[in-house]
């Protein structure tokens, strides 16, 4: 049994159901109508375009291009994760970078390697869709891990002054920061994880029974993917906020100014 395909007038009765948010919007001045409309608009095109991408790559399961697809879906998370925090992009990209890689393809091909025990660990139909999921968890992670620390530091430097005064390290100054933003950035994962089966059905979950497999199936790749997102997210943020702290801190364990990007001033 397969999926029943959804054609083109369901696509766009399903876009019809967008007209509840922007009414909703529209009538008690949320303001994101525009919003709304940009980022549906951007979703779709460059969902076909992956689409479209994504067939041609599976065909062809060129092993360097998979890896450099990877590696491309890697460095566009990085720019994303940074640039939604109020930090400078050339102060923190290269340490992130590397904790972002390091953390998700160690993960990922483990995975391939011992869970799913796969002959090819860059077979493009499973790096790539798993890859994805992972990075997807792990970006979002970052983006409140390091947006919430370098915010509580800004909000506390005094505090954060007064404890490197009293002899503290640099690293013991920091910890009780870094043990909250890593609080904050793995409570979602953990929430889902706490919930999946009772409050929702995941995507992989969902995906596998859509596509015909038994849900005994589907629950054992949904149960591997979420630990392995757990893991990969919770790697990569705490590499994330150790490494960028070379960058972003003097030798005096003084944070640098200029790490922090000046906010806009609204019209």
């Amino acid at each position: 049994m397969t999926s029943p395909d959804i054609s083109i007038p369901s696509l766009i009765l399903c876009f019809l159901l967008l007209s509840v948010p922007l009414i909703i919007s529209s009538r008690i001045k949320l303001h994101i109508v525009g919003k709304t409309i940009n980022s549906v608009a951007r979703m779709t095109i460059q969902l076909f375009l992956v689409g479209l991408f994504l067939t041609f790559v599976f065909e062809l399961n060129n092993e360097i291009l998979n890896l450099a697809w990877l590696l491309g879906m890697i460095t566009v998370a990085v720019y994303t994760a940074i640039r939604n925090v109020e930090l400078k992009m050339d102060k923190l990209f290269f340490p992130v970078i590397l904790s972002f890689t390091a953390a998700n393809l160690s993960v990922l091909f483990y995975f391939n390697e011992f869970v799913l025990d796969l002959g090819n660990l860059l077979e493009a139909r499973y790096l790539i869709p798993i890859g994805g999921m992972i990075l997807g968890n792990s970006l979002s992670g970052n983006v409140v891990g390091l947006g919430e620390f370098y915010a509580a530091i800004q909000r506390n430097e005094n505090r954060y002054l007064y404890s490197l005064s009293l002899g503290a390290s640099r690293y013991e100054a920091l910890l009780p920061y870094i043990s909250k933003s890593l609080r904050s950035a793995l409570r979602p994962t953990l929430a889902n994880i706490a919930t999946a089966g009772i409050v929702f059905l995941p995507g992989m979950m969902t995906g596998q029974i859509l596509g015909g497999a038994s849900p005994l199936l589907a629950i054992k790749y949904q149960i591997s993917i979420m630990i392995a997102i757990y893991v990969s997210t919770t790697m990569s943020t705490t590499f994330s906020i150790l490494t960028s702290i070379w960058t972003a801190f003097d030798d005096f364990g003084l944070v640098r100014k200029e790490i922090y990007r000046e906010k806009r001033k609204k019209k």
